[in-house]
């Protein structure tokens, strides 16, 4: 993938010196068509609506009187939007706003909610909760079947859309799930950990072939936001199931995680309940 504007102004596979005052400019937006050309998805007639809730967690910033005040956040993404953020930039924003004095917390999610959607090219949901206000959070697991217990072999490292297999068997409505997808930061190869949940309606998926599926993905290189999409059209494609919808909950790095979530239009997204790893 040739990544756009490859400039000094990307803070993509390079070293970081960090800024703690306000630089909105940090953010380092990528056309989601670069990857969608790829998987054959042309303009914004999508087989899929969705999107990426990021949840941060180390955001500060300081109060009129200098004092610090630490948060958390979370944002919403849509999948429609013409771009997505990459993530080490998305960490540099928000540090940039470790020594910035803000009247109220108000202000700071105006501020995130209207640098974020400018980059992104669409409106951006912003929940933000400093921590004095106890926000809560919870650790669960989907709804439905584990398939990390299958007795399989596997020899696949790179996506293998060939394994993905229906049964002939009556239309079944299931939610399957594992813990056991990796893929690879597009740029820098460092691992990116994840729990992958697929809800569907339709003919039985085989199960061992999706598990394999799933594996395969271990020594490949792309984005979050990526792997979910190329999932849900290989699923599309090979299994054709009447409802779909495809999540991921990856596990933090730089104080970030990235979930996003794709779906037919018959699912709508889920919670933000974490994975355990989150």
């Amino acid at each position: 993938m040739n990544l756009p504007d490859p400039s000094q102004a990307s803070p993509l596979g390079k070293p970081t010196e960090y800024c703690s005052h306000y630089a909105p400019q940090l953010l380092y937006p990528i056309p989601r068509q670069l990857k969608r050309d790829e998987l054959g998805l042309h303009g914004a007639d999508l087989p899929f609506v969705g999107e990426d809730l990021w949840n941060a967690y180390e955001v500060s910033w300081l109060n009129p009187r200098g004092k610090p005040v630490v948060a958390v956040a979370s944002f919403r993404v849509p999948a429609t939007s013409p771009k997505l953020i990459e993530s080490k930039s998305f960490k540099l924003y928000l540090n940039s706003l470790n020594q910035t004095a803000f009247a109220d917390a108000e202000t700071v999610a105006a501020t995130l909610r209207a640098d974020l959607a400018a980059a992104a090219g669409a409106p951006v949901t912003v929940e933000l909760a400093p921590l004095e206000r106890q926000p809560p959070a919870t650790v669960a697991y989907p709804a439905g079947v584990l398939l990390d217990d299958l007795d399989i072999a596997c020899d696949a490292y790179q996506p293998a859309p060939e394994l993905l297999a229906t049964r002939d068997a009556p239309v079944v409505e299931e939610t399957l799930y594992s813990h056991l997808l990796k893929s690879n930061c597009l740029v820098t190869g460092q691992p990116d950990w994840a729990m992958l949940v697929i809800r569907y309606r339709g003919r039985p998926i085989d199960r061992a072939g999706l598990l394999r599926y799933i594996v395969s993905f271990r020594n490949h290189n792309e984005f979050h936001e990526q792997c979910v999409e190329r999932i849900f059209c290989d699923i599309t494609r090979r299994c054709a199931p009447a409802a779909l919808a495809v999540h991921a909950r990856y596990t933090r790095r730089g104080g970030l995680d990235i979930n996003p979530f794709r779906s037919s239009g018959d699912y709508p997204p889920p919670g933000n309940e974490r994975e355990i790893r989150q």
